[in-house]
């Protein structure tokens, strides 16, 4: 069947035929309230089943005795007289037998009902007995269970056993327990294989329902409760009644959105319960078929009422259903949320000014991009929340590999100065800074995780979650399965009961929450007008295919894997990425895994499969949902994400559907890739267009999808790469990031014409005061320049300092003050310059005492002191000398934002303890231990956590020979440790050095 298509005109205007929708997402339920009945008949059924369990055989012991014999009995008693006794011993061994069979069911049922791992066995030869153990377990577990766990057949209790046990309407009766969840899932796989092989038939398959509608002779069907392992499903009820499974459409197309006896409606073929009533196309043949609503004289009278009331429903809402699948909208689609304030025009104009949290938050408005982008990728400028990812992983591995630096555990370099990214790695770490929304992921983190320690104060579960919108206000609106009741405050009902809605100003006021993350899963696919679809992929109920050109699905799978590696609303996660990415583990290495083909995906996952979902059952959880609000937390319930790019043959994609089917229960989610054709067993179907539109007609989504195109994933990949501190050949890449980027004239012909004080308080000398009202803008701007000697974008710049965006006449405006502030050099050199890539670069004159401080520790180890001792010395001192406090110590609260960013404050500690610890090893070379001491406690001021500092501190006093000294040295470093004790290191150092060092903590705690 050839792929519908949806262009953007088209689907504006010309509202879509009904047809039957391929996303398998289940639907709202109306939660039945449990009623006084319900609690007389679990009471009855709790004295039945007591007097069944226990009063039996306690009777049977008290009045007739232990039926079976003390000893052997020998071959007289077959010549003995039957006599009245003989024959109560028998009765009352089969008395006996039939006891221990019923306590057999009860157990078999309560098991599967309270694990809910599955359909409870067969206890052999006891079909009766099951049937009325299950009975009244399902009543005694009514006023605990959810009304979509429990059958409608309940009222039924005393009627005919036999007549539950015969494959015809009447059957419905017999309750299915309570398993409805398994029932679903399971159903939900052969409807989608069942699908794929009737597609073929789809346009008859209508017409065959249309006219059907109009048959006099209407029949009705009752969906059957499972049987062992077998669930009813519409392809068997077409198979059997109509002749062909692939008219399953037609059934479905009559019952569509119609009330069924339990409040619930159907609005996916695959999602079907037992007791549900279908009514039938008039060709419908077979036994277990009832023609009403003239007559049933096989059912019950209240099985003959809910068909009726069933049969007068047909007409409203089958109209009903037609108009709301014209609309393309219905219950299945992951709808649009309204916005706050609701629009009042009817077709709302898109501001052209970016709104914060529609995902442009740190950029410069549409008006002004054109002429000043200078190349930057505007793929990773429109995505804030990957970008934002991205941003904050490479700090944390450039701050790693500064660490292993200082301490020695990359051999051969001893550098703070990570490489100067240049070419297409300088414009993707600029798009990052400039596109980069970490407010947004803050937000989105600490409402996720308070409403989870929210529901869990209240013990109540996670709701499922298939997407989560972020706003054009700033808004937070997650999108449910099916409704869960009112949302915790501040969390507020949003456009209906599937929307809970948290503001902006709400989220503002949430605190880090210490909960696990309750849906990791949750990936930015793109934008629909000013809201951002994050899609939950764990939750999907099955496969996500993606079709399109192989280049275009690549870039969509790579902004999705390197957004699920870096994002910050996850603690933990494993990717398996099978077909492509095998360069982007260099993103998360902990979290990205490589599969080589199908087959090993296939056993990996059935195995993993098999070990969760006996996980939950022997742990009592429903889901991984509950899991996360349990006990257990995150440590054993993170999600297993799999995006599978190569398009897998019909044959592997029902295997990996059957593997599917149960995975949102799971944590687990699957996005596959296919080159244009249907894939068989996909449960929500997208498309990305060669326009870089992401469609999904049956979903109700056109977004203008979020991608990382093959050249901008190389230069991420590239980015990470350069941060490794094991990356590159020896000596080479090693030694030039040692280099600092910006090297200091130090000789007194070097004195710069403006000088400003960066470590400590911030002061500018050589310059006349600027304006008071542009002061701070003014003051803020040079600091980011003077700590970026390698130039800043333009638009890296604004960014940084109006982070929810600003026109460009404005950002013009500034520079222009900023050049006439600075000035410029005698020979009339202007001191802010534009580069050839358009950045702008500040002139040598124009020197900060950072630079300075570089300066001194590079000449000083790598540079004139190397071979001069008492250069090396002096030049040590100066560079202590300039350290005043951490940098830019006394900024304006709410001002220097862009900082979060940045490396320099894990920089300046690291270089101001290399230098104390290089100086401390100056004095000692000449036994001027008192020196050294004071060398070091200086550094410590700027660097109090380095534990070098504190190790060559201690060794330092000990070679004063005052035990006191050194005694008083580790009770002070044992307080500053906290509750976090003395690190390992440090403490086998006391040992070694102050033997008796416990002995004083223990006496001056």
């Amino acid at each position: 069947m050839p792929r519908r298509r949806t262009s953007s005109s088209s689907s504006s205007t010309a509202p879509s035929a009904p047809s039957a929708p391929r996303n398998r997402t289940p639907q709202p339920v109306r939660v039945r309230r449990r009623s006084f009945g319900d609690f007389v008949k679990a009471f009855l059924a709790f004295v039945v089943l007591l007097v069944l369990v226990a009063g039996v055989p306690v009777a049977l012991a008290s009045q007739i005795g232990w039926p079976f014999p003390d000893g052997a009995p020998g071959l007289d008693w077959l010549q003995r007289e039957i006599t009245v006794h003989t024959f109560l011993s028998i009765l009352t061994v089969v008395v006996w037998l039939a006891w221990a069979q019923f306590t057999a069911c009860v157990l078999v049922e309560v098991k599967a009902a309270v694990s809910g791992v599955g359909v409870p066995g067969r206890v052999p030869g006891s079909g009766p007995s099951q049937l009325l153990a299950r009975q009244l377990v399902a009543a005694l577990l009514l006023v605990g269970a959810t009304a979509a766990s429990l059958t409608p057949g309940l009222s039924q209790l005393g009627q005919s056993l036999e007549g539950n046990q015969k494959p015809s309407v009447a059957a419905a009766q017999q309750t299915p327990g309570l398993f409805a969840q398994q029932q679903e899932q399971a159903a939900a796989t052969a409807g989608a294989l069942a699908e794929q092989a009737g597609q073929a038939g789809q346009a008859a398959a209508r017409a065959d329902g249309g006219a059907s509608a109009a048959h006099g002779d209407t029949k009705y069907y009752r969906i059957q409760p499972p049987e062992g392992r077998h669930h009813d499903s519409l392809w068997e009820v077409a198979e059997r009644h109509l002749g062909d499974g692939r008219r399953y459409k037609e059934i479905f197309e009559l019952n569509k959105d119609r009330v069924q006896p339990d409040g619930s409606r159907l609005s996916e073929a695959s999602l079907i319960r037992p007791g549900w009533i279908m009514e039938m196309p008039g060709d419908a043949r077979g036994g277990e078929l009832v023609e009403m609503p003239d007559a049933a004289p096989n059912v019950s009278e209240q099985v003959q009422q809910q068909i009726s009331d069933y049969a007068r429903s047909g007409d409203h809402a089958q109209g009903g259903g037609a108009q709301g699948g014209a609309q393309g909208g219905g219950d299945a689609q992951v709808s649009l949320p309204e916005q706050r304030p609701a629009p009042t025009p009817a077709n709302p104009v898109t501001p052209a000014t970016p709104v914060p949290g529609a995902g442009q938050e740190h950029a410069t408005p549409a008006a002004g991009q054109a002429e000043d982008s200078f190349g930057l990728p505007e793929a990773l400028l429109a995505a804030p929340l990957l970008a934002a990812g991205l941003l904050g992983a490479l700090g944390r591995r450039r701050r790693q590999a500064m660490w292993q630096s200082a301490l020695g555990a990359v051999g051969g370099r001893r550098g703070m100065e990570p490489p100067t990214p240049t070419g297409d790695a300088q414009d993707v770490q600029d798009a990052l800074l400039v596109g980069a929304d970490p407010e947004g992921v803050r937000l989105l983190d600490r409402s996720l995780r308070g409403l989870a320690a929210s529901l869990a104060a209240e013990s109540r579960p996670l709701p499922v979650v298939y997407a989560a919108w972020m706003s054009g206000n700033g808004d937070l609106h997650l999108q449910l399965a099916q409704p869960a009741g009112k949302p915790p405050a501040p969390w507020q009902q949003g456009q209906d009961q599937t929307f809970w809605m948290l503001a902006r100003s709400d989220a503002e006021g949430y605190e880090e929450a210490e909960t696990a993350a309750p849906y990791p899963g949750l990936v930015s696919l793109g934008t629909m007008d000013d809201s951002r679809l994050l899609l939950n992929l764990e939750a999907v109920p099955g496969i996500v295919s993606l079709s399109g050109t192989e280049t275009d699905r690549a870039a969509v799978f790579a902004s999705v894997a390197a957004e699920l590696a870096t994002n910050g609303w996850s603690d933990r996660m494993t990717i398996t990425l099978v077909g492509f990415g095998d360069d982007l583990t260099p993103l998360a290495p902990n979290r990205i895994r490589h599969l080589d083909g199908f087959e090993d995906l296939l056993e990996t996952m059935a195995a993993e499969t098999r070990q969760r979902r006996g996980a939950l059952g022997a742990a009592g959880h429903d889901s991984v949902l509950t899991g996360r609000t349990g006990p257990a937390q995150h440590t054993r319930w993170a999600p297993h994400l799999v995006l599978l790019a190569a398009q897998p043959s019909d044959e592997e994609a029902l295997q990996l559907a059957e593997l599917a089917a149960d995975a949102g229960r799971l944590g687990i989610g699957y996005l596959v890739g296919t080159g244009g054709t249907d894939l068989p067993g996909a449960a929500w179907e997208m498309e990305i267009t060669g326009e870089g539109r992401l469609l999904a007609p049956l979903l109700g989504l056109e977004l203008e999808a979020q991608s990382l195109p093959v050249a901008q994933q190389r230069a991420v990949v590239e980015l990470f790469t350069d941060a490794d501190p094991g990356s590159g050949p020896e000596g080479g890449p090693r030694r030039a990031a040692n280099t600092p980027p910006f090297l200091v004239d130090i000789s007194e012909q070097g004195r710069p014409a403006v000088y400003a004080r960066l470590v400590g308080s911030y002061e500018i000398i050589g310059l006349d005061a600027p304006d008071g009202e542009r002061s701070a803008l003014l003051h803020e701007a040079l600091a980011l320049l003077l700590l970026h000697r390698e130039g800043v974008h333009p638009r890296v710049l604004s960014s940084a300092l109006w982070p929810r965006g600003v026109t460009a006449d404005v950002r013009d405006a500034l520079l222009e003050r900023l050049r006439a502030w600075l000035g410029t050099d005698p020979d009339g050199t202007p001191r802010l310059a534009t580069d050839a890539s358009g950045r702008l670069t500040l002139a040598r004159s124009v020197v900060s005492d950072l630079d300075v401080l570089r300066s001194l520790y590079y000449e000083a180890t790598q540079g004139r002191g190397v071979d001069s001792r008492q250069v090396r010395g002096r030049l040590l001192t100066d560079a202590l000398v300039l350290v005043r406090g951490p940098l830019l110590a006394d900024r304006p609260e709410g001002r220097y934002r862009w900082l979060t960013h940045e490396i320099v404050d894990a920089q300046l500690p690291l270089l101001v303890a290399d230098t104390g610890l290089a100086l401390s090893e100056f004095h000692l070379e000449r036994n001027r231990a008192e020196k050294a001491i004071e060398a070091l406690n200086a550094a410590l001021r700027t660097a109090p956590a380095d534990e070098r500092l504190w190790h060559k501190l201690l060794r330092a006093t000990h070679t004063t020979g005052d035990p006191d000294r050194l005694r008083a040295l580790a009770a002070d470093l044992v307080d500053r440790s906290g509750a976090r004790g003395v690190p390992p290191r440090t403490e086998a150092l006391l040992d070694e050095l102050l033997p008796t060092w416990r002995e004083g903590v223990a006496a001056a705690g």
